[in-house]
């Protein structure tokens, strides 16, 4: 598949449109030319504290305009999956707004009395007495799972325990290895693709990690590009064994004509960047 024969788009959110709050070059410009022509997008973020109103709110006082109907959450895409499993059942949750307001939203019964399932999602108050109740219900047979596996977020002192590091050590205490839903697991991708009706076939996925963006998109069947605007350089793409189809510097290169590229073999090698020195620090946001 060429980039001209994409319909509708995925896009990382934070070091591919923003980067600390500071809209990268070329990022409203891109949301406006897809809301103008209607083409069919999502933003994605492993994020679960937020909810997509939240995000939304967010991302407009930084200078760019995403409606929250056109962000995926991994909040979001966990409470999709377990409806899908489990309708109507009920579930012992750890997280903040976007993890809840989504597991209610799509039906669920919050409980601490037998749940169907215990969902880990991020928050910055992890408490101590939430986190044995968690392992006690795991113990007892409540199913286990996790909204994304980023194992550090941000903060302004320096990084601070999430998602991944309360799941292991939840892990450690049950034995017991937690279903993950957000990138890189391509389910998150699918269920996306479901949210707008697209198909993988004609569909595109904007990311800045190997690790997550393009390997799930790989896997999921998109055309994969990497922007070098958030933590890889081309010492990290390196590492893997696997090549997204394109490499451009930044989504502002996404504006300009479609220049032909020769589909040499499966996984497409990609063009280098032209004329971009790659970041000394990574994104704010991690994995997401």
């Amino acid at each position: 598949m060429q980039r001209d024969e994409i319909e509708c788009w995925l896009t990382d959110m934070d070091g591919v449109l923003v980067h600390e709050n500071v809209p990268i070059p070329g990022a409203p410009e891109l949301l406006a030319k897809w809301r103008d022509e209607d083409t069919p997008f999502l933003v994605l973020t492993n994020n679960s504290i937020f909810t997509p109103r939240d995000l939304s709110a967010r991302l407009r006082s930084s200078g760019i305009e995403v409606p929250e109907d056109r962000i995926w959450t991994s909040a979001l895409a966990t409470a999709d999956f377990l409806k899908s499993q489990a309708p109507g059942g009920s579930a012992f949750v750890i997280g903040e707004a976007g993890i809840l307001t989504a597991m209610h939203e799509a039906g669920f019964i919050m409980t601490e009395t037998n749940p169907d399932y215990v969902v880990v999602g991020e928050t910055r108050n992890y408490s101590f007495e939430a986190i044995t109740k968690a392992i006690r219900l795991i113990g007892k047979g409540a199913r286990f799972i996790v909204t994304n596996p980023d194992a550090t977020g941000p903060s302004a002192e320096g990084p601070l325990p999430a998602t991944g590091a309360i799941a292991a050590l939840i892990t450690k205490a049950t034995g017991r290895v937690p279903y993950v839903v957000g990138k890189p697991n391509p389910m998150m991708f699918r269920s996306a693709l479901n949210r707008i009706g697209a198909h993988s076939e004609s569909t595109g996925m904007i990311g800045d990690r190997m690790d997550t963006d393009i390997v799930a998109g790989i896997e999921a069947g998109l055309h994969t590009i990497l922007v070098m605007t958030g933590i890889s350089d081309e010492r990290e793409i390196a590492r893997y064994p696997f090549r997204p189809n394109e490499v451009l510097g930044s989504v502002a290169d996404l504006l300009k004509p479609v220049q032909p590229v020769d589909e040499e073999a499966p996984g497409h090698p990609a063009a280098e960047p032209e004329g971009h020195e790659p970041p000394s620090e990574t994104t704010g946001e991690g994995t997401r």
